[in-house]
């Protein structure tokens, strides 16, 4: 995992920029993988109990990973496209099996579309807030949307 971070962030940072994307990594290595030692020498029998109290000590951390989980997301400029595009892929040799690259149709990391976040921006119904946007809910009550939200409120008064 930090040779596959390793290699990502080098290609990006050189190409992109230290400031030109956003990596969200989504899987952490958390599982404990453990080793039970066995003697592999003559008159190992009489110095080891085979499988009893095999709980074995701690070797190191896998993330666990099922099938279709997405692993890495990179938020970028339209600019810079195609250096993540070639970024992940580089870092896909660094996994066992195999990977997909998909480009999602959202803005960055929000569940917004591409098209909608323009319209919705320009409306005054999201604003920005940091890696994700905040939204103009439709209850709640008027006054505190009206701080939140001035913009979408304006052409109403």
């Amino acid at each position: 995992m930090s040779a596959n971070l390793y290699s990502l962030c080098r290609y990006l940072v050189k190409i992109a920029g230290k400031e030109g994307f956003h990596l969200r990594v989504r899987v952490h290595p958390f599982h404990v993988v453990r080793i039970n030692k066995m003697l592999s020498c003559a008159g190992a029998d009489r110095l080891q109990t085979g499988m009893r109290g095999a709980f074995g000590k701690p070797q190191g951390l896998v993330a666990r990973v099922n099938i279709g989980q997405i692993i890495l997301s990179v938020r970028t400029r339209d600019a810079h496209r195609a250096t993540a595009l070639e970024a992940l892929r580089r870092s896909m040799y660094k996994f066992p099996g195999r990977q997909k690259i998909i480009v999602s149709k959202n803005w960055g990391f929000t569940p917004v579309r591409r098209e909608d976040y323009v319209q919705l921006r320009q409306e005054g119904k999201l604003r920005s807030d940091g890696a994700y946007v905040q939204f103009l809910r439709g209850h709640g009550l008027i006054e505190e949307n009206m701080k939140r939200f001035p913009d979408a409120y304006e052409n109403l008064a």
